[in-house]
C-alpha cells in the first residue's frame, strides 16, 4: 500500500536546512514513509499553477503576434493608399495645403479603420470574457484597466503604423508628384 501524504513545516529558516533533520524524524517514526520534494510554498505553488501560467503565457504571445500582424497590415494598406494618392496629394500641396495638414489627413485615415476596429473588438471581448472566466488568474472578467491597457497598446501600435506613410505623404514634393502622372 502506497501512502502520499503532505508534511508542511512553517518556518522562519531555509527550507534547505530543515530538511534532512525532518528526514531524519520522519525516517524514525516510519521506515517505509518516503520524504522527497523538500518544497517552499512558492515553489509547490509555482508547481501546481505550471500549467495556467504555461497556457497564459502562450496566449501572450498570440496575442503579441497578432497585434504586431495587425500593425504591419495596417502599415502596408496605409503605403499602398498614400503610393496611389500621390498625384492627389501633390495636386492639394501645389494648391497650398500645409505639411502638417496633409500628414493629419493621411495618419487619421489610416486610424479610422483601427478606431472602428478597436471598438467592435471591446464589445466583442466583453462577450469573450464572461466565457473565458474560469481562465482567468488575479483579475476580475471585466477589469476596466485591463481593457485600457489593451486599448491604448492597439492604439499605441496602430499610431505608429500610421506616422510612416504619413510623414512620407507630408514629405512629398508636389512637383515631383504631379511629373509622376
Amino acid at each position: 500500500m502506497e501512502n502520499n501524504g503532505t508534511l508542511v513545516i512553517r518556518s522562519s529558516h531555509d527550507v534547505e536546512q530543515l530538511a534532512l533533520p525532518v528526514q531524519r524524524i520522519v525516517q524514525e517514526l516510519d521506515h517505509d514513509l518516503p520524504v522527497s520534494d523538500v518544497l517552499t510554498m512558492d515553489q509547490l505553488l509555482g508547481k501546481s499553477t505550471l500549467d495556467a501560467s504555461f497556457d497564459a503565457t502562450l496566449l501572450t504571445a498570440f496575442a503579441a503576434l497578432s497585434l504586431l500582424l495587425a500593425g504591419v497590415g495596417l502599415f502596408g494598406v496605409l503605403s499602398y493608399i498614400v503610393a496611389q494618392r500621390t498625384s492627389e496629394i501633390g495636386i492639394r500641396m501645389a494648391l497650398g495645403a500645409q505639411r502638417e495638414q496633409v500628414l493629419w489627413q493621411v495618419l487619421l485615415e489610416g486610424l479610422r479603420p483601427a478606431l472602428f476596429g478597436l471598438a467592435f473588438g471591446l464589445a466583442a471581448s466583453v462577450g469573450a470574457a464572461r466565457l473565458i472566466r474560469s481562465m482567468l488568474y488575479g483579475t476580475r472578467p471585466l477589469d476596466p484597466a485591463v481593457f485600457a491597457a489593451v486599448a491604448v497598446a492597439l492604439l499605441l501600435v496602430a499610431g505608429l503604423a500610421c506616422m510612416v506613410p504619413a510623414w512620407q505623404a507630408s514629405r512629398l514634393d508636389p512637383m515631383r508628384a504631379l511629373r509622376t502622372e
